[in-house]
């Protein structure tokens, strides 16, 4: 009933909208061919969450961090989820199917990118990125999305951290 008050609750808020105007660049669609429906922009979201998460996580107090940014991007998707008309019933069930779906996607990008996956990063952009349909790119524009990830995750971990919220 009483909680206290994450102290990074509002730079993780910030932080989301900066990540989910990311995740909305037009390159992604038009360039890199994350396919602009709901489970695309899903995709892209997810994809962009990761790489804040995962540099939040480098920071000594970063677990508390990247679980602000976690309770931010869902309260907005359930206020979303609510938005577009997705009864009280419903809403439960589907806040959890995204966030193993963020979880999911989060380990494979992780496991991928550090050469540690099953597979290359960029089969792994290729299953977990583009909404469920496979993308109609041929191999040099999943490279060009896979090297627009790999620079992403390069310049965030030369940021530094506090700087996020606004630089994301």
């Amino acid at each position: 009933m009483f909680r206290r008050k994450n102290p990074h609750a509002p730079a993780a808020r910030r932080l989301y909208l900066r990540v989910a105007e990311a995740a909305r660049r037009p390159e992604l669609f038009e360039r890199f061919g994350v396919p602009d429906t709901l489970d695309g922009r899903f995709d892209a979201l997810a994809l962009h969450v990761w790489m804040a998460i995962d540099r939040l996580r480098a920071e000594p107090d970063g677990a508390d961090r990247a679980q602000a940014l976690f309770d931010a991007v869902m309260a907005h998707l359930d206020l979303t989820l609510r938005e577009i008309g997705v009864q009280d019933l419903g809403v439960g069930r589907r806040i959890k199917v995204m966030a193993d779906g963020l979880h999911g996607r989060s380990l494979a990008y992780r496991a991928a990118l550090a050469g540690d996956g099953p597979e290359p990063f960029r089969e792994t952009l290729r299953r977990n990125g583009y909404g469920g349909t496979p993308p109609a790119l041929n191999d040099a524009g999943l490279a060009a999305y896979e090297a627009y990830v790999r620079s992403r995750v390069a310049e965030l971990g030369e940021m530094d951290a506090n700087a996020l919220p606004e630089k994301f």
